[in-house]
């Protein structure tokens, strides 16, 4: 979510067939030939080359350098919060915000979030989640190219939901980022801080949703 649409809604608060095999009939035996004495057998040096037997293929074998696809997923600082990955979406006041997630890779999170208030698109934003000197920072931009950064300041346990709090690293609306991991698929992300002498919260409500189809995934 990005700042601009933060501050207006913060204002406006998949029949296998069996086949039957037939017994042939009995074969009748050839007249029977004089016997006649066996054939030398050829010597191994008279056998031509394209007649020798075939040798068994050797086994294949591993290639200790190629990649494993089975390999462990990408670990780090935040590999407690590869949860993000995949799409969110929810609505507040006739307003519909959905956020989408890469999967951790390299350490760092990407993602991308669009807000659209009746049919049109209010603002776009990216973000990234990345590890910096053994500290979490959370930071977006929208079209302006202005990027705002958070910095994650707790995390704490309420029963079985995941508190991360993220405080502004500047003097700026909203002071605090707060995403709150549910029961369910649910994601609750909360802005507040002071706005014009006012303390301001709003909370947006987001449920895990298929990227393709959009229909809420249970978690």
């Amino acid at each position: 979510m990005t700042i601009p649409r933060l501050r207006a809604c913060a204002a406006a608060a998949l029949i296998p067939a069996i086949v039957f095999a037939q017994t042939p009939a009995e074969p009748v035996a050839p007249p029977t030939a004089p016997p006649t004495a066996p054939a030398p057998s050829p010597s191994p040096d008279a056998i031509p080359r394209s007649q020798s037997p075939a040798k068994p293929d050797a086994p294949a074998k591993s290639d200790a350098t190629a990649p494993d696809a089975s390999a462990a997923p990408d670990a780090g600082p935040l590999a407690g919060l590869s949860w993000l990955a995949g799409c969110w979406q929810g609505s507040v006041n006739q307003r519909e915000f959905r956020e989408q997630w890469l999967p951790l890779r390299g350490g760092i999170l990407v993602g991308a979030g669009q807000s659209v208030l009746r049919g049109r698109m209010q603002d776009y934003q990216f973000l990234r989640l990345e590890p910096r000197s053994d500290v979490i920072y959370f930071s977006q931009f929208s079209a302006d190219l202005k990027e705002v950064s958070f910095k994650l300041s707790d995390t704490v346990t309420d029963d079985r939901d995941t508190i991360y709090t993220f405080t502004n690293t500047g003097d700026a609306f909203p002071t605090r980022l707060i995403y709150r991991r549910g029961t369910g698929g649910w994601l609750y992300e909360t802005i507040e801080g002071t706005l014009n002498g006012v303390e301001r919260k709003v909370i947006y409500p987001l449920r895990r949703v298929d990227c393709e189809s959009g229909e809420f995934i249970r978690q």
